[in-house]
């Protein structure tokens, strides 16, 4: 994750990954700066192991077509860490690869390289094996520099190896960024999927189907906003909002109605066989929200997909969460969740940043999908310790009746809240052990790349026998 910068006029993205640090410092110290954690889908239903790949796989990310899903995260700057699916869940299985790896073009190029800034994943060839798609957005291409470079790795069925393809971009420029955000979905309902790709100011559709062969692509169409509302795609949250076949995208983004003033808003793209733009919307009015993590899931079970995000700049940085119902025709009403809201353990304050990171799963096995909402809160007189709520879905929706709260301090969780620990500046819930609830996967260390693997049960997440994982927790939904 890196910060935006001003240049020109414009909101521009430099250090995305740093940013995170860079933000520490400032909000211990009274600022806020713009945070990026990535992209965030509904997590998959379980479904029975397999012995043999399907056509097309049957989990988005399950590259070697072993029946179990697997898990990729950045390892280091420049790094993608590939932890393989076991009968048991999460297993000890690892990969990495960066772009000095045998068969992954582009460039490594130290300090300044991102490769791994964004993923998705899908089965994009229809092999079988699930792929991934990863961005280095700094990369230099035809001599432009910081163009940006999106590689889909082919999964197979020793898993994510050397074999690997760029996507073609017609006229990169200079500062484009191409790849800064990435989202999969069968966005024009063909039943192939479909890549989308932002870059600095606009998102790219790659109609699949997509060769491992000789590296073609279906279609290409360019989606450019209108107006001040999203002038910077800040994230892409794919998902099934309508009731039709298409898969449907949100671009959340950073707007810019004058020079001293900077906003927040959404822009829904419906899928179809042609993609139909609605209008941007603003959800804060004051303050451009880089910390866009939001997710897709039918959270009131009225067949409408509804959109939460994470809006940490609001009141001083306390966060929300804004949650858009899902129509027949897309976006509807909004309503927003503070720390305010009854039945959340916790009081909102500033500099919390309630909504840093964002997670939709069933924790209950109740049929709803219920939100894991990370925050850097404070724990006690520890300042930025972090912790995580899980909201409950229900017929009216996320409310905070019968929420979770879960930080270091919390009984079975080793160890103790320590200054800028960051718990839960990222959270992810996947059902690991394919028992039909949605485990949580919590960041604990953000610097030292560790993480907690926490099941769950009828009564929700349990926390009395946690499992301690050597991996970020920012992999694909």
């Amino acid at each position: 994750m890196r910060a935006p910068k001003q240049k020109n006029g414009t909101l521009m993205r430099k250090n995305l990954r740093l940013g995170l640090a860079t933000a520490t410092a400032a909000a211990l110290t009274g600022g806020l700066l713009g945070l990026s954690t990535g992209t965030a889908t509904a997590a998959a239903p379980a479904k029975p192991a397999q012995t043999k790949p399907a056509k097309p796989a049957k989990y988005t990310d399950d590259f070697n077509g072993d029946g179990y899903r697997d898990y990729a995260t950045t390892e280091d700057d420049d790094t993608v860490r590939v932890t393989y699916g076991a009968k048991s869940g999460i297993g000890t299985r690892t990969k990495t690869f960066h772009q000095n790896s045998p068969g992954i073009p582009g460039t490594r190029d130290g300090e300044e390289d991102m490769f791994g800034e964004a993923m998705a994943t899908a089965d994009f060839n229809g092999d079988g094996y699930a792929d991934l798609a990863v961005s280095d957005p700094t990369e230099t291409v035809a001599s432009r520099g910081l163009a940006g470079l999106v590689t889909i790795v082919w999964g197979s069925k020793s898993g994510l190896g050397s074999k690997a393809t760029a996507l073609p971009l017609a006229k990169p420029y200079h500062d484009q960024w191409f790849g800064s955000h990435l989202a999969a979905g069968d966005f024009n309902g063909d039943g192939k999927p479909d890549l989308a790709v932002a870059d600095s100011t606009s998102v790219h559709i790659y109609r699949g189907g997509f060769s491992s062969k000789n590296g073609g692509t279906g279609k290409v169409t360019h989606h450019k906003p209108k107006g001040h509302v999203v002038n910077e795609p800040t994230a892409l949250i794919a998902g099934k909002v309508t009731k039709d076949k298409a898969t449907d995208l949100y671009v959340l983004g950073a707007g810019e109605p004058s020079r001293d003033r900077s906003t927040s808003g959404s822009w829904f793209l419906r899928g179809g066989s042609t993609i139909k733009a609605g209008k941007p919307t603003t959800y804060n009015s004051r303050e451009a929200n880089f910390a866009a993590s939001g997710v897709v899931a039918d959270f009131d079970k009225d067949g409408y997909g509804d959109l939460a995000v994470g809006d940490v700049p609001y009141k001083a940085g306390a966060g929300s969460v804004i949650v858009t119902r899902g129509t027949a025709n897309g976006p509807g009403s909004s309503y927003r969740l503070t720390q305010d809201t009854p039945g959340i353990a916790t009081k909102m304050s500033k500099r919390d940043l309630f909504g840093i990171s964002l997670s939709a799963g069933d924790t209950n096995r109740d049929g709803y999908p219920d939100l894991a909402v990370g925050t850097l809160e404070n724990i006690g007189s520890t300042e930025w310790a972090g912790g995580v709520h899980i909201l409950r879905g229900g017929k009216k929706g996320l409310t905070g009746t019968g929420s979770q709260w879960i930080t270091r301090d919390t009984k079975g969780i080793p160890g103790k809240p320590f200054e800028v620990e960051m718990f839960a500046s990222d959270v992810r819930l996947r059902d690991d052990d394919r028992d039909g609830d949605a485990d949580l996967f919590v960041s604990t260390d953000y610097h030292a790349k560790k993480s907690l693997l926490l099941k769950a049960g009828p009564a929700g997440i349990t926390t009395g026998s946690p499992r301690g994982l050597r991996i970020r927790t920012d992999f694909p939904q």
